[in-house]
């Protein structure tokens, strides 16, 4: 029955998740009807539409980065979410959204980008700092995998990818991302240790 189905269950457990994941379906799905109406619409120009600092974020540019984000978010979006709650990693997603593309457009200075990946980065920052000043159960990441997203990130700034894919790949997103989970993620763990919490 639709009712017992896991990806039912795993909505209603990981809700946040699960909202951020069918935004960026729906940002995909509008890229690929019209690149350049999702792209002039939606993503971050100068010109007062202030939600347009966080909406690239949604967009994706094909199946596969759709999918490649969706996965890593689920992976790290539901920890933080489980253990901290679905507020908690829509504040550190929109904050860290925000970081990410305001460090491509700086680093660029072309509005048309878009896809999770700041905010990916961010995450992994997070929980990986965080668990360093204040270990909590739940938020470790698993073995090698803050390893093959570093190693991931630095590929990406070679021309290997891009020339493979042609595609760009917004890495000041990716930097300016694991920065802010980074200082984000020392933040709360000075927080939590002044505080005297595990």
């Amino acid at each position: 029955m639709i009712q017992n189905s896991k990806w039912l269950v795993a909505a209603k457990q990981y809700p946040s998740t699960t909202v951020l994941i069918v935004l960026s379906a729906l940002g995909w799905i509008m890229v690929s009807i019209n690149y350049s109406f999702s792209v002039r619409h939606l993503s971050f120009i100068l010109g007062g539409d202030y939600w347009r600092l966080l909406t690239p974020i949604f967009l994706h540019f094909g199946i596969a980065h759709f999918a490649f984000n969706s996965i890593w978010l689920s992976m790290l979006g539901s920890r933080i979410e489980n253990v901290l709650g679905p507020i908690h990693l829509m504040l550190l997603v929109v904050f860290s959204g925000l970081i990410s593309n305001v460090s491509q457009f700086w680093w660029t200075g072309a509005p048309n980008f878009g896809g999770m990946s700041g905010v990916i980065y961010a995450l992994l920052g997070y929980l990986w700092v965080g668990n360093i000043l204040a270990p909590r159960a739940g938020l470790e990441l698993p073995s090698g995998i803050f390893g093959f997203m570093i190693g991931w990130l630095f590929l990406c700034m070679t021309p290997l990818l891009p020339a493979v894919l042609g595609i760009g790949i917004a890495n000041a997103a990716h930097v300016g991302g694991l920065f802010c989970g980074m200082i984000t993620g020392l933040a709360f763990g000075i927080v939590l240790r002044l505080r005297g919490e595990p």
